[in-house]
């Protein structure tokens, strides 16, 4: 199994391809990681070095993975942060001819644009690009619930409102909506929710009290290495629920910041803890 993996990468800390591939290689896939950024650490601290790379290098990048094969073995590209508007543009390009060269070859587009608390946290000429070029080349996108009413254009505060939203929004393919707290989500837990055009899935998790950055790109990685794996949407959902919640748990217990990720190796393929998908009847 190959992935190419095209994000952020930081020298210190688990964010972008610094979460995702070691998650991905623990499942056994080969991954080819492109960088858009090059940083010390994510932003948070009070210093941070490096840089957003120019969208020249990362076209270089991309057209070299390529002459090497990449696109010819790889069953999934995946792309979560991207740091400009032109590598969005870079990024939407590479996709599209990498899906007309190999049309078995899949796509997840992780759409890292900003959170409930913070709102949009990249510039403000990369969340357009985000929903209208790559969205529209995805079979799998993955917002967490702020990133999901940007998308869509609308509040979503109930499950019929989630469900209506994504299958409006995306036309095939499975959205899956990270971070949702519902008019019916029991309190004391958060949610996901997997929306295909004829079905749809919820798993729920205890709510930490912890926030780090990063596990929308860890869970992005999860849900592509099951279903690379073989499993369909229901089982995917639930092990990546199930193993990012396993990395949260340990994470909070160790008392740091940065997610615990090869601490918690083990419990990326096989978490402890299973957490099983709900139809949704609609």
């Amino acid at each position: 199994m190959n992935v190419i993996s095209i994000q952020s990468q930081v020298a210190f800390g688990h964010v972008g391809n610094s979460a995702a591939v070691f998650s991905m290689q623990m499942h056994g896939i080969d991954v080819v990681a492109v960088p858009t950024t090059l940083l010390s650490n994510r932003p948070g601290y009070p210093t941070i070095r490096g840089r957003v790379l120019d969208a020249d290098l990362v076209a270089d990048l991309l057209r070299g993975i390529e002459e090497r094969g990449a696109l010819d073995a790889a069953q999934m590209i995946l792309s979560g942060y991207l740091g400009s508007a032109e590598n969005a543009k870079v990024v939407a390009e590479f996709v599209a001819r990498a899906k007309a060269k190999n049309p078995a070859l899949r796509y997840c587009c992780d759409p890292v644009l900003g959170d409930r608390d913070r709102g949009l946290f990249v510039h403000a000429d990369i969340p357009p690009l985000v929903r209208d070029r790559l969205c529209a080349l995805a079979d799998l996108i993955t917002p967490n619930h702020f990133e999901f009413e940007y998308l869509c254009g609308t509040k979503a505060a109930t499950t019929d409102q989630v469900v209506k939203a994504a299958r409006a929004f995306m036309a095939r393919g499975t959205i899956v909506v990270t971070s949702a707290e519902l008019a019916d989500t029991p309190e004391g837990e958060i949610e996901t929710l997997a929306v295909e055009r004829a079905k749809a899935w919820r798993v729920r998790t205890p709510k930490l009290a912890i926030s780090p950055n990063g596990t929308g790109d860890l869970f992005a990685a999860l849900l592509v290495s099951a279903r690379l794996g073989g499993a369909g949407t229901p089982e995917a959902l639930s092990h990546a629920a199930s193993a990012i919640f396993a990395v949260l748990e340990r994470t909070a217990a160790s008392g740091m910041e940065e997610m615990r990720i090869v601490e918690s190796a083990e419990l990326l393929t096989r978490p402890r803890r299973k957490f099983e998908c709900i139809a949704i009847i609609r």
